[in-house]
């Protein structure tokens, strides 16, 4: 199997592009900066830029395309140029020189409208319903992966949900510094149920979908844990695992979502967030905080012939032992 991983700067990327070169594959990786994979191939350049993606796309037959502008604040812009024109020129590359197989790591957020998400499967993608930047590219991104599934041609799209572990800077590292800071807000009484996924299970679940998808394509599926946990409980096991005291700062759930909507326009309308800092609420995360979404995951695990391998209490243990380690290497 000769393999595209886009995005393995970033620590799914790298795991995936890590696990298929163990598994024989061989490895290609795109992105912005050296990936430092042993045994991949590394092609530096951005998926919006064309010539850079050519390059890395001769003589592939399966693509994994996790690379995606990931944050919470930002000009619409920057999302749409790496998000929609990025997965469009990977797609539209990969087709012309022949790719089988296409795995694309898209975000339950795509389907989320602010309410609680109970139990359910992966709805559609919907651009115009998602919350945020963020939320809407990858949306109009994932249906342009769909659109392009075909029997010479098979797209099967995953969506991680709260990726969590060592290493991980997008969730972890910022609720264990938010906490050591005293900036960790818990809303309303924490109780609402939500899925996350550990890290290694998201890895595997990727390299499980690039066997799946000559058997499983054209459709999206939620990835977790499937161990709903409540958002108080999972928040509170991060931060001690990372060796922060358990977050006591309490908001109300209403007016935090209030608030959260007038910061991030002030953020993004003064420009507080260029130096790569990001504001400490928004409506999106407010909503994130406050409202159920765990998912049904037996359609995932069926397709993928795939199960989590580390359970959410292990990866506590596994995380605590990582920044134990590294307090002692201080």
């Amino acid at each position: 199997m000769r393999v595209l991983v886009t995005g393995a700067s970033g620590l799914l990327g790298a795991g995936v592009a890590r696990r298929l070169v163990s598994e024989g594959a061989d490895v290609v990786t795109l992105q912005r900066r050296p990936s430092e994979v042993p045994g991949a191939r590394d092609v530096t350049g951005s998926v919006t830029d064309r010539e850079a993606v050519e390059r890395a796309m001769t003589g592939r037959n399966t693509v994994v395309h996790v690379a995606a502008k990931v944050s919470v604040s930002g000009p619409a812009g920057d999302y749409e140029r790496v998000n929609i024109a990025g997965t469009e020129r990977v797609l539209e590359s990969a087709r012309r020189a022949g790719v089988e197989r296409f795995v694309h790591v898209s975000s339950p957020s795509v389907a989320h409208a602010g309410t609680s998400i109970i139990g359910d499967g992966a709805g559609p993608a919907d651009p115009q319903r998602a919350r945020g930047h963020y939320a809407r590219t990858k949306a109009a991104g994932e249906l342009l992966a769909l659109a392009a599934d075909a029997q010479d041609f098979r797209v099967l799209v995953l969506r991680p949900h709260l990726m969590w572990g060592p290493g991980d800077a997008q969730l972890t590292e910022r609720i264990i510094e938010r906490a050591r800071a005293g900036r960790m807000p818990l809303l309303g009484p924490s109780a609402a149920l939500i899925d996350s996924l550990y890290t290694e299970n998201a890895v595997d679940a990727v390299v499980a979908a690039v066997d799946a998808v000559d058997r499983v394509h054209g459709e999206s599926l939620v990835v977790t844990n499937g161990e709903p946990r409540p958002v108080g409980e999972l928040i509170r096991g991060l931060a001690v695992a990372g060796g922060a005291s358990e977050p006591r700062l309490r908001i109300p759930a209403g007016p935090a979502r209030v608030a959260g909507g007038l910061i991030e326009r002030l953020w993004d309308a003064g420009g507080l967030g260029r130096g790569g800092d990001e504001p400490p609420m928004t409506r999106f995360l407010a909503e994130q905080l406050s409202t159920a979404h765990w998912f049904d995951q037996r359609r995932t695990r069926t397709a993928l012939r795939w199960v989590p391998a580390i359970s959410i209490d292990d990866g506590l243990r596994r995380l605590a032992a990582y920044y134990s380690d590294r307090s002692g290497r201080r």
